[in-house]
């Protein structure tokens, strides 16, 4: 485990009579991975904004490390679709160089979209279009929410895999939030389990064994298998030139 890169201490949150976050105390490490998952209403929007300095926390601390650079991915983005821009100017739009853009878009590999317009991408695409936007300066800290929505099942495998590459190879600390638990607990190092409260926390093996966890998802399966294969939308099992196989299923552990 890397150097802290935010830690919250007893953090407090209220919106008028409504306590959204009450006592939140968790810590962001580099290059660890970390997925909040939790309920909708569960105050994940509340408790990223705090992380990003959007919010100020009604009580507890929140220190942030000197160095901190923080990379973010919305969770959508509308853009006019008449408004004419591509995929690199699109990026260039952070006020980063021409350059920078298109490494960017090579580290996701979609270095090939750079002329083309934003609103022709994929929902794939232009989600590997926003990772490559909150990379551009080379943060230390990425911060995604829901990065895999509007991809279909190869293309989550194929993301989260890149965002754990990535996490690798800018050594940056990474918070996820996510609704796809079965594939994301297969790629983090910690899941934190919100329900305006921190529920639970640990590793992934850990927090879907709790009685918290289950109380509020109810069993779920988690695995972590080498794809030699791949998935249709309905998932699936199909071999290396994409045909159905009959009868067979993954092998989960």
């Amino acid at each position: 485990m890397g150097s802290t890169l935010i830690s919250l201490d007893k953090v407090n949150k209220r919106f008028d009579n409504h306590h959204v976050l009450q006592n939140i105390s968790m810590q962001l490490n580099q290059g660890e991975i970390t997925t909040l998952i939790g309920p909708n209403g569960a105050g994940k929007s509340t408790l990223v904004r705090i992380i990003l300095g959007l919010l100020t926390a009604d009580s507890g601390s929140v220190q942030r490390g000197a160095n901190l650079s923080i990379g973010y991915m919305p969770q959508k983005l509308h853009i006019d679709p008449t408004l004419p821009i591509s995929t690199c100017r699109f990026l260039q739009l952070a006020d980063t160089s021409h350059q920078a853009c298109h490494q960017a878009l090579d580290s996701v590999a979609i270095g090939h979209l750079a002329a083309t317009p934003i609103q022709k991408l994929s929902g794939g695409e232009m989600q590997r279009a926003l990772l490559a936007r909150a990379i551009l300066r080379q943060p230390n800290l990425l911060v995604l929410d829901e990065p895999a929505q509007g991809v279909d099942i190869n293309g989550q495998n194929a993301l989260y895999k890149m965002i754990a590459d990535l996490s690798k190879s800018l050594n940056c600390g990474v918070l996820m939030v996510s609704h796809d638990l079965h594939m994301v607990m297969s790629a983090t190092d910690q899941v934190v389990c919100l329900n305006h409260h921190i529920c639970c926390h640990g590793r992934p093996e850990q927090v879907t064994q709790n009685p918290a966890y289950i109380d509020i998802f109810g069993q779920t399966a988690i695995y972590a298998h080498n794809h030699d294969h791949q998935h249709s939308v309905h998932g699936e099992v199909l071999d290396a030139d994409g045909v159905h196989q009959h009868g067979e299923g993954c092998d989960h552990d």
